[in-house]
């Protein structure tokens, strides 16, 4: 295979940063056009690269980001529930198809929807226009038309795991019943990255998916299989409608309205393969096409491992506030609001630094969980992501990790984090935590900071006053207690393996 000069769109997405280092791994060349290069700050193949920062709606960026470049894959998609996505999307489309084709782009990649003939959802329909678009572009393009993807970390595995893992009885829409033929994301990855190879004379769409086709009950109950969990049962009603279905989803699951609305509806069709004409052109994989029921395998063993590469949630979440934290001169005339807590430790700043990346997800905030949990809730019955998104790994962060209702969005390793709320309020949030030495021990701090927006924004900080004592002053008291409980654990396992002639190395 010879080696390409390959630029990939949405590279700190779920697809696209899966792809990037399997694309180096193959000798390729890579660049990536983002519009938030700090969120790459942390993934392990930032410094093999080549980085363009801008958007795809910018005729300059694009055209930069595509100069001497061989292939483009195109894996940009709107999540939006409202707006003009459609027509943005079909902007973007445009804009890159046009750019390719004046630097002499020899090959577009798209990864699509699969979807029915006759009427469509509208996002399903900005799929399919976006497709058409870089086809007629003049760049010889391959749309790969997939439908449910199954991997640790994708938006529809993490549907069917949550619905399953939290109900014991499953009242569900009639699109429970709807075929859909499901496929893993290493034969995604597979797909995408033959697709370069593909002579230049193949220029469409084509249907790509696993070898199932199961009923979504089905991938439900298969799921729970191989989850260790009793089969549940599944009542098909037909009052649930997308928009009521869409509302379910947000309140028992992780995944927030604006996501769950363009999946379920998608899920209103069968979404299976028309044709396979694929397989005349690229050999299956190794060991042929991951069945439903090993990949469902393969996710769960990689979250007990905690590999999980990407995640839904690695996407900002529609709406959600994405200016970084204004430098402190800077609030000279704004108002702002801050709580500031400090306290001394006696454990060493690194084992509070541990306790502080290891914060959120499964171990809680160390204060107040009810009070947690109550504006969780809130946030979730108005459309957000709720406290229930966890974080990807569950001792390590990354910038541009997605951290409960939070968005890891500055991290210096050992020192300090700072967190942006995504969930909804009436102006800009941040949390900070981090440490510095002190003496023989070290010293924790915490800055909450609050930008309101208007009148809304000045009474919300008012009424959430009270609740800062308990919950700051808490979160600050038990994060010091809990490295200090830590350090001494550590310190009698080192002596008990001392005395009894064994290094701590050597355990």
């Amino acid at each position: 295979m010879t080696a390409l000069h390959v630029l990939v769109t949405g590279a700190t997405g779920y697809i696209g940063g899966r792809l990037v280092p399997r694309l180096l791994e193959r000798g390729h060349r890579v660049r990536v056009l983002v519009r938030s290069p700090l969120k790459l700050t942390d993934v392990p193949w930032r410094d093999d690269v080549e980085v363009v920062e801008g958007d795809l709606g910018d005729p300059g960026a694009v055209a930069e980001s595509v100069r001497d470049i061989d292939a483009v894959y195109y894996l940009v998609h709107s999540m939006r529930a409202t707006g003009d996505f459609d027509d943005e999307e079909a902007h973007a489309a445009q804009t890159v198809g046009d750019a390719s084709a004046a630097a002499g782009v020899r090959r577009i990649v798209y990864l699509g929807a699969l979807h029915p003939d006759g009427p469509l959802s509208r996002h399903l329909r900005s799929r399919v226009a976006v497709g058409r678009i870089l086809i007629d572009s003049g760049v010889p393009t391959v749309v790969l038309q997939a439908g449910v993807v199954i991997g640790s970390g994708s938006a529809s595995f993490e549907m069917i795991r949550q619905l399953t893992d939290v109900l014991p009885y499953m009242p569900a829409p009639r699109w429970v019943r709807n075929r859909i033929q499901p496929i893993a994301v290493r034969d995604v990855l597979y797909y995408l990255i033959a697709a370069l190879d593909l002579p230049p004379e193949v220029s469409r769409a084509f249907d790509i998916g696993g070898p199932d086709i199961l009923r979504y009950g089905q991938m439900m109950n298969g799921y729970a299989v191989e989850a260790g969990l009793r089969q549940r049962p599944i009542a098909s009603l037909p009052v649930f409608t997308p928009w009521l279905a869409s509302q379910w989803v947000n309140l028992v699951t992780p995944i927030p309205r604006a996501l769950a609305v363009p999946i379920i509806e998608s899920l209103q069709y069968d979404c299976v393969r028309h044709e396979s004409d694929i397989d005349k052109l690229v050999p299956p994989p190794d060991g042929g096409l991951t069945g439903y029921r090993t990949a469902v395998r393969l996710a769960l063993a990689k979250m007990r491992d905690g590999a999980i590469e990407t995640s839904w949630q690695d996407a900002s979440v529609s709406g959600a506030p994405s200016d970084p934290l204004p430098s402190d001169p800077d609030w000279s005339g704004h108002t702002v609001y801050t709580d500031i807590r400090e306290r001394t430790s006696r454990a060493a700043p690194e084992e509070v630094w541990r306790v502080i990346e290891g914060i959120g997800g499964e171990r809680g905030w160390y204060s107040f969980p009810l009070a947690w949990a109550l504006r969780g809730w809130a946030d979730k019955l108005v459309g957000g992501v709720g406290l229930r998104r966890g974080r990807r790994h569950a001792d390590l962060l990354q910038t541009g990790d997605a951290l409960d209702w939070w968005r890891v969005e500055r991290l210096e390793r050992g020192r300090s984090v700072r967190l942006r709320a995504e969930m909804r309020v009436p102006g800009r949030a941040w949390l900070e935590l981090g440490v510095l030495p002190a003496g023989e021990g070290s010293r924790y701090w915490q800055r909450a900071v609050f930008f309101p927006h208007g009148l809304p924004g000045r009474l919300y900080w008012l009424a959430v006053l009270p609740f800062h004592g308990v919950v700051f002053e808490g979160m600050a008291n038990r994060i010091v207690v809990e490295a200090e409980r830590v350090a001494t654990n550590r310190s009698v396992d080192a002596d008990e393996a001392t005395g009894a002639g064994v290094t701590p190395e050597g355990r």
